[in-house]
This record gives C-alpha cells, sequence and structure tokens, in this order.
C-alpha cells in the first residue's frame, strides 16, 4: 500500500526537464465547448473556439516557440513547415473546427513584417489576414459526425464492438444501476421534459442527459425548473454519466470494446515511428482531434485507471493527452531507438499556462518515462493498425471491409516494433482482478450513494474562467 501511495504521488511530482531534449509529439485533444448532442447538429461555440485556442496557445508555448520550455529540437517556431506538422481530424463540425481553433493558437498570424515578400519589380506584398497560416488538416474516416451522435460507438461502425457495447444493458450491473436511479431521472422531467420526456428519463441516457443539462447551465439564461439543478444534482448526473459511458467504451474482459482507444494507440505509435525513421526530418509534430470515447477506452487498455481513478471518468471539453518522444543522449546525430524515451501526459479541461499537463505511468508501471522498446510493446497487446486488423477485430465483411483478408494468419505490425496489433486481454491480471472486485463494491457504494445520501464532493484543479470552471468541473470517480 506504501508504494502504491508513493507511486501515485510521484505522479504529481513536476518534472524536470534538464539534459533532455524532445524529438516529437503526438497530442490527441477533445474538442471546445458545443451545443447539445439532443439537438443536432452540435456545433463549437465562441467559448469552446476560445478554449482550444488557449489550448493551441499553451502548447506553442511547451513545444513551438523560441523560448518553449520542452521545445521540439528543429521544429520550425513562427512559419509553419507542413512536413513538420500532421493535423486530422473526423469530418465533423465541432471536432474539425476545433482543430482549425487549436492550430490558430500553435501557429497564429506572422504579422506584417514576416508575412510579406518583395516581387522582382521592388512590389512588396503583404499576406492577408495579418500573415494567417494556412495549415492543411487531414479528414479520419473514424469518429465522423461522432458529436452528433448520442452514443460514440455507432459513429465507429465497427459490429463486434456494438455487440459488445450491447451486452452491457444486459448486465447485473446495468439493471441495478438502471432501477436504483430512476427515481433521481424522474424527478428531473420538469427540467428535461422538452427533450426527454418521463419514458425517456433514466440510465439508459445517462449521457445525454447529462450532456443537455451541463450544456444548459452553461448558456441558457433561462432553464425550466431550474431550482432542481443545484450542484449537487450536477455532480450526480456527471458521475452517472462518467459510469455509463466508460462500461459502453472498455470493459477488461473483452478488449474488442475498446476499438476506440486500440486504433488511436496504433495511430501514436505509427506517427512517432516516422519522426524515427525520417531521423526527425518529418512528423515532429502530431496532433489528432477526437470523441471522449478514445481517451476512456485507452485509459482502460493502458490501465491509467489503476493509477488514478480519475480516469474512469469522460474527459471536459479540450482535454489532451500528449505522448513525448524524447531522448537524454545528444540529439544529433539522431539517437538509436534504445536512446529514446517516452512520457505520457493528461491535462482534463482546457490547458493553459495556469494548468498543465501531469505525467502518468503507463501499464501498470512505476516509472513516468519508458523506453522506446516497453512503449511500443505496450502499446502493441491492444493496438490495431491496420484496415485488415480492423476488419478482422471488428467481424466487419462489407465496405471497406469487402476485400480485406480476415483469415486467422492476417493482421497487422505496429511501427518497427513488431507487435501483434490484434485485440488482447488486459494486462496486469492480478491488479485486474482486484480492480473487478472494487468496481463491484463501488457499484454497491454508489447505489447506497443515491438511496441514502444524493451528495457528492466536487473537485476542481483547473483555473479556468469562472463559467467555464463551474461547469467544466473535473473528471468525477467513476460510479462502477
Amino acid at each position: 500500500m506504501q508504494s502504491r501511495l508513493l507511486a501515485l504521488f510521484a505522479c504529481a511530482i513536476p518534472l524536470s526537464q534538464a539534459a533532455e531534449t524532445v524529438l516529437g509529439v503526438y497530442l490527441f485533444s477533445r474538442h471546445g465547448d458545443r451545443t447539445a448532442k439532443s439537438t443536432p447538429p452540435a456545433n463549437l461555440t465562441d467559448l469552446g473556439y476560445q478554449e482550444v485556442f488557449t489550448s493551441g496557445t499553451y502548447y506553442r508555448d511547451r513545444y513551438v516557440s523560441s523560448s518553449a520550455s520542452s521545445k521540439i529540437a528543429g521544429l520550425n517556431t513562427d512559419i509553419v513547415k507542413l512536413s513538420q506538422i500532421a493535423a486530422s481530424a473526423p469530418l465533423d463540425n465541432v471536432l474539425m473546427s476545433s482543430a482549425q481553433g487549436f492550430l490558430q493558437g500553435l501557429y497564429p498570424p506572422v504579422g506584417s513584417t514576416l508575412g510579406q515578400e518583395t516581387l522582382r519589380n521592388d512590389t512588396v506584398v503583404h499576406a492577408p489576414l495579418d500573415g494567417y497560416q494556412l495549415i492543411p488538416i487531414q479528414t479520419v474516416t473514424s469518429g465522423t459526425g461522432s458529436e452528433d451522435s448520442a452514443w460514440l460507438q455507432g459513429a465507429g461502425n465497427c459490429a463486434n464492438a456494438i455487440v459488445s457495447s450491447n451486452n452491457y444493458y444486459s448486465s447485473p450491473e446495468y439493471k441495478s444501476m438502471y432501477d436504483s436511479t430512476l427515481d433521481f431521472y424522474q424527478s428531473l422531467v420538469p427540467v428535461t421534459n422538452a427533450t426527454f420526456n418521463s419514458s425517456q428519463a433514466n440510465f439508459k441516457n445517462a449521457y445525454t442527459i447529462f450532456d443537455l443539462l451541463n450544456v444548459a447551465s452553461i448558456h441558457n439564461s433561462s432553464i425550466p425548473s431550474s431550482d432542481l439543478l443545484t450542484n449537487s444534482t450536477l455532480d450526480q448526473l456527471r458521475t452517472l454519466a462518467d459510469n455509463h459511458e466508460y462500461n459502453l467504451g472498455y470493459n477488461s474482459s473483452d478488449s474488442i470494446r475498446a476499438i476506440a482507444g486500440s486504433t488511436l494507440a496504433a495511430q501514436v505509435v505509427q506517427a512517432l515511428n516516422t519522426t524515427i525513421t525520417s531521423a526527425g526530418k518529418t512528423a515532429k509534430f502530431s496532433i489528432q482531434f477526437g470523441a471522449y470515447a478514445s481517451f476512456q477506452s485507452f485509459f482502460g487498455l493502458a490501465n491509467l485507471t489503476q493509477v488514478k481513478p480519475d480516469f474512469f471518468g469522460v474527459p471536459d471539453y479540450t482535454s489532451s493527452m500528449a505522448f513525448e518522444l524524447f531522448t537524454t543522449a545528444a540529439p544529433t546525430p539522431f539517437p538509436a531507438p534504445e536512446d529514446l524515451q517516452i512520457r505520457f501526459l493528461f491535462h482534463n479541461g482546457t490547458t493553459s499556462n495556469s494548468s498543465t499537463p501531469t505525467a502518468y505511468p503507463l501499464f501498470c508501471g512505476n516509472s513516468l518515462a519508458m523506453s522506446w522498446t516497453d512503449f511500443t510493446n505496450g502499446m502493441n497487446k491492444f493496438a490495431i493498425g491496420s484496415q485488415t486488423g480492423w476488419c478482422k477485430a471488428c467481424g466487419n465483411s462489407t465496405g471497406v471491409c469487402a476485400s480485406a483478408d480476415t483469415s486467422p494468419s492476417s493482421g497487422a505490425k505496429m511501427g518497427s516494433s513488431g507487435g501483434s496489433s490484434g485485440p488482447s486481454k488486459a494486462v496486469c491480471g492480478v491488479i485486474g482482478a482486484l480492480v473487478t472486485l472494487v468496481v463491484i463494491l463501488s457499484i454497491e457504494a454508489l447505489l447506497w450513494l443515491f438511496v441514502v445520501r444524493p451528495k457528492r464532493r466536487r473537485t476542481n484543479t483547473s483555473s479556468e474562467a469562472s463559467v467555464a470552471r463551474e461547469n467544466e468541473g473535473k473528471l468525477k470517480v467513476d460510479g462502477a
């Protein structure tokens, strides 16, 4: 127990960057504040635009600018070099717009001095919009339209993952939670009735009900029966939504349910491997915007929920996780693979200079940094990195999978590490068994919480503006 507490304490210790050189980064971010899913189409709000721009500005200060605290070696500071940056997002109003806003903060307009050129005839031409920089964003098919989908698993079209998630609805845990919270949801019908009537006000719609009321609490000046929406009620709604979405996105005994995290893991390894194989000439900084399902399923697969229970929850708007590729050896010539290390960082909510990411150990480890080999081996236990591997794991045989080889011998290899990308059982089996016990006990505790004491403590670690701070609260301990 003492060593466990020491490991958790170490996660909060500020990192020393002495003698380190960052060679590449993969960043995965959630979108900014948006309108509600239950009133599609969802759109990025002005507050959301401000949040992603603020986050982009922070990561500029961390990785890009000439005075950056963890400057990526060789990365252009003012004028973007497109071969060094890889940005991607699904074809989704909220996610694509968030990526654009983030990039504006990462590489802002260059101004009248850098944004001009002199022609042969001595004419000086100034770039439009004060030197606004045009950075292409690659469209990814996974998650397309996800912010208009009440259930993110359906946006992935992975047949086996959908079946797996549906199995949760027939589980004893779900049925107990549904029954024990029905009165709570029914008590909110005067608030939700315009969107969710009495027959829909239940745990099955836990996330969309929370989402509707969370958005309303941020943006609506007039809410029906608003006196029912106390801070305690909103906290309970969030906790139940955390429980609901985590169980739909991850299950330790059925890894295909976490398909979003498996594909993300493959993308991270592939992108950083490109940084290595190009000796740092390309793909120095990869940025992807995606939905919360990818966060939660990756948290489960990487055993982050065993490091801190906050990882059970749905990440707030503009949350981000970064994978830093770094070395303590001489950065030139480009270091050998055995001299490369990886660090994982996460921040819940909008990242800023006053609220920065924290490093956490991956895969049940006890160190905040790991070798490149250990990192790829760990990721490849659950990563799915090819169309063939995805089709095989998902059991899909139509559309893009119609011509895929899904025979038992087919599969995908990841980067240069050679690990299998097929789905696997969760690592840390002994700890996993203990977590299962804790999950069962936690369900019982939550049932008691709602029947006897419907009140819970809210923690805030972000220094957002007051309205965003009140409604973008930190990840909650999952009820499951």
